[in-house]
């Protein structure tokens, strides 16, 4: 069983599941939160998470698929991954960041999957009996503010197919970037740092990752060499 490592920042910003679970990481996004970027409350996040819950059966392990920090940092308990693969959704540097990686007067971009193509990325499974204790802790993480959608997706895995929640982009929210340029992601992505560090660490960390676990993609590629 595992929970996966930890993702440090600065200025007391660090995504553990300890934070997580100790609500301090909250706090410390709501005191920092600005008017452009709002964090729901507590019984808004308990709502949200039963409901997606509510279409999960009762008893059984819940899978979480991540392709993104979640692959490198899932900070929850978990019993197994794989590596699997999603259909009508790709990787994409879609949601402003205006905390975090990124601030007010130098906005960042932030992963999500976007509508179309296929992603590969890393299936967790949760036991069940730690089932909401353990996804509690991704939707402090994830769910903050309505920017991601909770959806269960089919991951195609080598063991066979396993159903998943997942985060997409929320296209009617006012972080959704709509279409970007690589160069205009790569400017972002360069200048862009806030309390949990530079959007470039979470790039870099997260093409590390990807390669570690033999993944290609070819959209962060070319944002890669537009970086370099």
């Amino acid at each position: 069983m595992s929970d996966g490592g930890t993702q440090t920042g600065r200025d007391g910003f660090v995504i553990t599941r300890e934070r997580l679970r100790d609500g301090s990481h909250l706090r410390a996004i709501r005191a920092s939160a600005t008017p452009d970027y709002t964090v729901r409350s507590d019984e808004e996040l308990d709502a949200s998470l039963d409901s997606t819950l509510s279409a999960h059966p009762a008893g059984q392990d819940v899978w979480v698929f991540g392709y993104g920090s979640l692959m490198w940092n899932p900070a929850f308990l978990h019993e197994e991954q794989r590596l699997g693969t999603v259909r009508g959704w790709h990787r994409r540097f879609c949601l402003w960041l205006s905390r975090g990686r990124g601030s007010p007067d130098c906005r960042g971009l932030m992963l999500a999957l976007d509508r179309g193509g296929v992603c590969r990325g890393m299936a967790f499974r949760i036991a069940a009996k730690r089932g909401r204790e353990e996804l509690l802790l991704v939707w402090r993480r994830e769910m903050l503010s309505g920017a991601y959608l909770a959806r269960w997706v089919s991951v195609e895995t080598e063991a066979g197919p396993v159903r998943a929640v997942t985060f997409v982009a929320n296209r009617a929210h006012a972080r959704y970037s709509g279409p970007l340029s690589e160069e205009t992601t790569a400017d972002r992505i360069r200048a862009a740092a806030g309390e949990l560090g530079t959007c470039l660490d979470y790039f870099d960390r997260t093409v590390l990752a990807l390669r570690a676990f033999g993944i290609r993609d070819a959209a962060l590629t070319r944002i890669e060499a537009a970086l370099r």
